[in-house]
């Protein structure tokens, strides 16, 4: 039984659980000859509970003859927990300390490709994505980089430049290229010359919209240096409780609204990603505080774009953020299929 208990284990993250945690569970499967797949269910039942700050499953565990009533119960408990809105504290426990470290090397090619988004059951702007830099110095929650990359090194290609004055575009197509997907497009600024780079590209393309994509507030470059008229600056936008317990180390709401004033100021086109919308207590009206901050602060004619979308996972993600087990309740929340990824049911969408 313990030999099949460690199989049932492998590639889980019950390493990841409290050790109390994990210490009920293995006397637990042995009391009540719980099958691999009940061992494998309980583990992300607990460590989903653990990360939410919910009832630990030890606590709300109910010894019965019949396990089959223990399991229903787990289950109904946890199904319960998940379909209801997220709270957020008030006052969270912000992180402080997050160590990265930076690499560069030759890439063997310019990382250019299609939105990985698209597919024929979503409405896509057709948005071509550029790998400038690879991972992200922030720590969102969410963010499907965590599972491609070595979330603690950034790595920037020493031929960068070179590679994208080297690309053959159609002059008489017009594409719109974001930087956005593998990294942030502006919290490295000028690092190894990248924003450079892509000014000169943009100068050199016109019938290119190149757009940065960021949760940051690190506009010196672009207010120090004469930017092209076909670049424009998007913001991702939350709530600050979003900001705040899901989306750390980043700017914080108001700095990134004064981010976008600031280029607006000089002519530069901004725009505003509502992505990922998420639910919880409270998040009709704080989202709609911050459609009425823009509304206040921009003009149409300033705004080049604003998109909207919900929270949608990617299975590689869930695993990596249980394995993580960091305090989030991001992944409390109905979850059904959406064309291969997770997402909410589409009446909530």
């Amino acid at each position: 039984m313990s030999e099949k208990f460690d199989n049932a284990i492998l590639h889980t993250p019950f390493q990841s659980l409290h050790v109390n945690t994990q210490n009920f569970l293995r006397l637990k499967s042995l009391e009540y000859r719980l099958s691999f797949s009940e061992i494998r269910n309980l583990i992300e039942i607990a460590i989903d509970l653990q990360m939410w700050n919910e009832p630990s499953l030890q606590e709300i565990w109910i010894d019965d003859t019949q396990k089959k009533k223990i399991l229903l119960h787990v289950k109904n408990f946890y199904e319960t927990t998940k379909l209801k809105p997220k709270s957020y504290p008030q006052n969270p426990t912000l992180k402080t300390e997050h160590k990265i470290k930076f690499s560069t090397v030759a890439k063997e090619s310019l990382g250019l490709g299609s939105c990985p988004v698209a597919s024929p059951k979503t409405r896509c702007c057709n948005l071509m994505t550029l790998d400038a830099v690879e991972s992200c110095g922030f720590d969102c929650s969410y963010c499907s980089i965590q599972s491609f990359y070595n979330q603690n090194t950034i790595t920037f290609d020493k031929n960068f430049a070179q590679k994208l004055s080297s690309l053959k575009l159609d002059p008489n197509k017009r594409y719109h290229i974001g930087t956005g997907q593998s990294s942030d497009s502006l919290m490295w600024g000028n690092k190894e010359g990248v924003l450079e780079a892509l000014f000169t590209f943009a100068k050199a393309n016109p019938n290119v919209i190149l757009e940065f994509k960021t949760k940051s507030h690190n506009i010196s470059y672009l207010l120090e240096n004469e930017i092209p008229k076909n670049i424009i600056a998007t913001w991702s936008l939350n709530p600050q409780t979003i900001i705040d317990n899901e989306e750390h180390f980043s700017a914080s709401l108001e700095e990134r609204i004064k981010s976008a004033r600031a280029l607006a100021d000089i002519g530069v086109l901004v725009g505003f990603h509502f992505h990922p919308i998420i639910v919880y207590e409270g998040y009709e009206k704080e989202y709609e505080a911050i459609v009425n901050k823009l509304l206040e602060s921009f003009t149409c004619k300033e705004v080049a774009l604003v998109s909207m979308g919900t929270l949608t996972f990617i299975k590689p993600v869930l695993k990596k953020l249980r394995q993580r087990a960091i305090d989030s309740k991001i992944l409390q929340m109905p979850l059904t299929d959406a064309s291969g990824k997770l997402s909410y049911p589409l009446q909530i969408k």
